[in-house]
């Protein structure tokens, strides 16, 4: 029976199986890989303490982190990914968790532990448009946070229409050239105040009722098409696509144990990240967190870690 089982290895899992091992608690860490979402990043400029890090750099130096405290307490289980957590109660009537899990092979192996941290993070909603894929981190990003400043100076474009895109927006316009705004549709989901704030910008433009179709480039984006309703296609010059449309959180495997939001991110308490149920806390993009940055990730599993070392000597 292990003290706590921590899911994922972004860098708030890599960051609770540091501070449990610290805390000498007996955990595992269960991850397909680690790094997180941001592997694939050419150029972190925010993550404190690097001015400049690679995606790949950084998940390297988050393992050999984790590895620096593998061994008497942390226990690391990579290439395994979790279908189900199912609560169970002993002889004695004492309540545990079992972690199911699954290798690329098929291959099943479960866990029991008394805690469970969930650090799946999310999966960014990519843009459906022809050869988005091929200009991913070429000009087409998903966080104006990390690569903005790259596109200083330059024209850009944000799709959305949610407080997401609208704050991409007003930070790229702090040093973009212009910033085009493409909504799919006449209405926002973003806050009024904010979206009122955005679009007075003098270089602000709002293109609404469009669909982009397709993104186009050499090595890097140089322009996209874009379709109005009832309109002709239209080419658009711009060096970068900044990609605002939602997220889609890796709870599934949790639902039936935890409370979560329409949206399927794990409901917590801020002040610990325990989640609805006793004995499973949570922290970074799967969460119901207002902000989602590798930092906050970070730090939040660093609280769920104090709570969880407290309640595990408490029970």
């Amino acid at each position: 029976m292990k003290d706590l089982i921590i899911i994922g290895g972004g860098p708030a899992g890599a960051g609770a199986a540091v501070y449990a091992a610290r805390k000498q608690l007996n955990s595992i860490l269960i991850a397909g890989e680690i790094g997180g979402q941001s592997t694939v990043s050419e150029d972190i400029l925010n993550w404190i303490g690097s001015p400049h890090i690679s995606g790949v750099n950084l998940a390297k130096s988050l393992e050999a982190h984790v590895n620096e405290y593998k061994g008497n307490f942390v226990e690391i289980k990579k290439g395994l990914w979790v279908y189900n957590i199912t609560k169970e109660k002993n002889a004695e009537g004492h309540e545990y968790f079992t972690v199911h899990t699954k290798n690329h092979s098929g291959a099943e192996e479960s866990f029991d532990t008394r805690t469970v941290l969930v650090t799946t993070g999310s999966i960014r909603r990519k843009l459906p448009a022809i050869d988005a894929n091929k200009f991913e981190h070429k000009g087409v990003t998903y966080c104006a946070s990390c690569d903005g400043p790259v596109f200083s100076g330059q024209d850009v474009v944000v799709v959305g229409g949610g407080n997401a895109a609208l704050e991409s927006a007003a930070q790229l316009l702090a040093y973009c050239k212009t910033v085009t705004l493409i909504n799919r549709t006449k209405n926002f989901k973003a806050d009024p105040v904010t979206v009122e704030k955005v679009l007075a910008h003098k270089n602000l433009t709002l293109i609404e009722n469009a669909t982009i179709t397709k993104v186009n480039g050499n090595a890097f984006v140089e322009s996209i098409d874009y379709v109005v309703e009832g309109q002709e296609p239209v080419t658009l010059p711009t060096a970068g696509v900044f990609v605002e449309i939602g997220q889609l959180p890796n709870t599934d495997f949790v639902k039936e144990l935890v409370d979560l939001t329409q949206f399927g991110n794990i409901i917590v308490d801020p002040m610990r990240q325990m989640s609805s149920m006793a004995g499973i806390w949570a922290a970074g993009d799967c969460t119901n967190g207002l902000y989602h940055q590798n930092n906050i990730a970070a730090g939040d599993a660093v609280k769920a870690l104090e709570d969880i070392y407290q309640w595990v000597k408490k029970n």
